[in-house]
């Protein structure tokens, strides 16, 4: 909605607050990356964005930030769960995370081809036991991933994993370990190595991140 946009732009009078944007640029000149930020009571720098082409670029910014004057404290909002920012600090233990907010949420209506859409980072065959109770359904589904890509066809055989469609859901933006939920009694693994094999398959390279919540 406007509103957001106008808030997150600094445009009065619907931001509280005066915004800047510290903006990056490439070698060429071409920006790159940009934070918006504001300095409130406290002496205290709130990043409430930062886009970066890439971590060298987001960085870049975040030095911006922490090296702007007359700050006794700078909050980053919305950085991803596992970005590297806090191994940047001289002493890790100057940053600590306030708080963990979950706003991107996954529920999967037809189970074969959410998998098969899906990109995947080891090779290997799970058979999923899915239900889903608010729809009164059920499906055993055999899961092959070969080279980064899935097939996903209904099957008779034994299962490996037996979960509910919104515990799928988790493991489906690849932020979940499938063990956790194991062992959190959600997923029910049916023989030894099957949590660890949904957990290789599972993984993605970066924890899944919703810079802008809805």
């Amino acid at each position: 909605p406007h509103r957001w946009w106008a808030r997150r732009a600094g445009q009065p009078p619907i931001s509280p607050a005066p915004r800047y944007v510290a903006v990056h640029r490439d070698a060429e000149g071409v920006p790159d990356g940009y934070a918006s930020y504001a300095i409130g009571e406290a002496q205290t720098l709130t990043v409430d964005e930062t886009i970066a082409t890439d971590d060298t670029v987001f960085m870049a910014l975040a030095r911006f930030a922490l090296g702007h004057d007359l700050v006794s404290q700078v909050v980053f909002r919305h950085v991803p769960p596992d970005h590297p920012l806090r191994w940047q600090f001289a002493d890790i233990r100057a940053g600590e995370v306030s708080g963990v907010s979950d706003w991107l949420w996954v529920r999967l209506l037809d189970v074969p081809r959410a998998l098969t859409a899906r990109g995947w980072c080891a090779d290997g065959e799970l058979v999923l036991d899915v239900e889903d109770p608010f729809l009164g359904e059920h499906g055993r589904h055999l899961l092959t991933v070969r080279d980064g890509r899935a097939d996903c066809v209904p099957t008779d055989r034994e299962p490996d994993l037996s979960l509910d469609v919104r515990d799928l859901g988790s493991l489906y933006l690849g932020g979940t370990a499938p063990s956790t939920l194991v062992r959190a009694g959600h997923v029910r693994a049916h023989h030894p190595g099957a949590a660890g094999l949904a957990d290789a398959l599972f993984r993605g390279e970066r924890s899944p991140h919703c810079l802008h919540w809805f």
